[in-house]
């Protein structure tokens, strides 16, 4: 796993393929976002892009298997969503992984802030017609998430060891990889590809 915020910056700003992932309110999608401002990287929200159609309708396994691996397949992009299941699809393809590992009491109050933020309304980030929502289950699911869907993930990163990993555990840690990046560009008079 990388560690040096330097190295990591140096590395996304030669990067093609992002993959950002985490649990839910870690702050995935916001991350994705700026950097794919920085680095004119197309985003890639899976949530609205590959897995949810209107009215919280997830889709067709097949069709969102294809459309995952057609996004996959195009030579540059940033992709924030963790879906363990389709990390053997994502990760040969990708060039560095940013994992969001905040503690749980950090995802817990960025999902209520989103609900808070966008209550009624669907996220950028998520398929239109699907409304922020916040119930007990969805809770849980963050509360256990370590627990639950973590082992998965480190099984599925430990098959490709080549795919460089930087652990992220706090919004302190986002925003120094974000000012490292901001330096390391503003240094080579980069302007975007």
């Amino acid at each position: 796993m990388a560690e040096d915020l330097d190295e990591v910056a140096a590395r996304l700003a030669s990067a093609s393929r992002v993959l950002v992932i985490g649990c839910s309110g870690s702050g995935k999608s916001t991350l994705a976002a700026r950097l794919s401002g920085m680095l004119d990287l197309p985003h890639v929200p899976m949530d609205r892009d590959i897995f949810w159609l209107q009215g919280w309708q997830p889709r067709p396994r097949a069709e969102a298997l294809a459309r995952l691996r057609e996004a996959v397949d195009k030579p540059r992009w940033i992709m924030d969503g963790t879906s363990p299941g389709t990390l053997s699809l994502r990760l040969p393809r990708t060039d560095l992984v940013l994992w969001l590992r905040p503690p749980r009491w950090k995802s817990l109050r960025g999902v209520t802030g989103r609900w808070l933020r966008y209550r009624g309304r669907s996220r950028p980030d998520m398929a239109e017609g699907c409304p922020e929502r916040l119930d007990l289950q969805f809770l849980r699911y963050i509360w256990n998430f370590e627990r639950s869907e973590s082992p998965e993930i480190e099984e599925r990163l430990e098959e490709h060891p080549t795919v460089p990993v930087l652990v992220l555990r706090s919004h302190a840690q986002y925003e120094r990889l974000v000012l490292a990046l901001k330096r390391l560009l503003s240094g080579t008079g980069y302007v975007g590809r």
